[in-house]
C-alpha cells in the first residue's frame, strides 16, 4: 500500500511539472500571438523579445515555433514601417531586416514586396542629410549610393529635394 501511494505521489508531482512547463509555454504563446498581431517580428526577434519579459529560452522557442506566424508576412509588414518612416534605399532595407533577424529569403520578400517609390525614398534620405548641412551636390549624391541607392536614384533624390 505504502509503496502504491509513493508511485501515484510521484505520477502526481510528474504531471503537476508537465502542467507546469505547458502553462509557462502557453502564457509565452499568448504573448507571442498579441505582438505577431501588431507585426514586423522576426523568429529570431519574437524570441528575444520574450526571453527580454521573462521567459525562458525554451518556453520563447516554443511560442515562435507555435504562434503560426508568416515570417515572410511579419518581414513585409517591418518592411512597410520602415518606408513610413522614409528615407531607405532597398539594399539598405534588407541590411537593417537582416539585423533584425530575418533571414535573407524574409527580408528580400518584405523589401520586393513593401511598394516603395525608391526615387522618393531618396528624395526623402537627400533631405535628411541636407538638413544636417555641409553637402555638396556631388557629395551627396555619394553619400546616398552609398546608402545603397542606384546612381540614378541618387540623382533623382538630389534633384528632387
Amino acid at each position: 500500500m505504502r509503496k502504491t501511494f509513493t508511485i501515484i505521489l510521484l505520477l502526481l508531482l510528474s504531471l503537476s511539472c508537465i502542467f507546469a512547463t505547458s502553462t509557462w509555454d502557453n502564457q509565452a504563446l499568448i504573448s507571442a500571438r498579441g505582438y505577431i498581431r501588431m507585426g514586423g517580428f522576426s523568429y529570431e526577434g519574437l524570441i528575444d523579445q520574450l526571453e527580454y519579459e521573462g521567459f525562458s529560452y525554451s518556453q520563447a522557442k516554443y511560442a515562435a515555433d507555435n504562434c503560426g506566424a508568416d515570417w515572410n508576412e511579419q518581414a513585409l509588414i517591418s518592411a512597410k514601417s520602415y518606408i513610413r518612416m522614409g528615407g531607405f534605399s532597398a539594399k539598405g532595407l534588407v541590411d537593417q531586416l537582416l539585423y533584425e533577424g530575418f533571414s535573407n529569403s524574409q527580408a528580400s520578400y518584405g523589401v520586393a514586396n513593401c511598394g516603395a517609390d525608391w526615387n522618393e525614398q531618396a528624395v526623402i534620405s537627400a533631405r535628411q542629410y541636407m538638413r544636417l548641412g555641409g553637402f555638396s551636390y556631388s557629395s551627396l549624391i555619394e553619400q546616398l549610393e552609398y546608402e545603397g541607392f542606384t546612381h540614378s536614384q541618387a540623382v533623382y533624390g538630389v534633384n528632387n529635394i
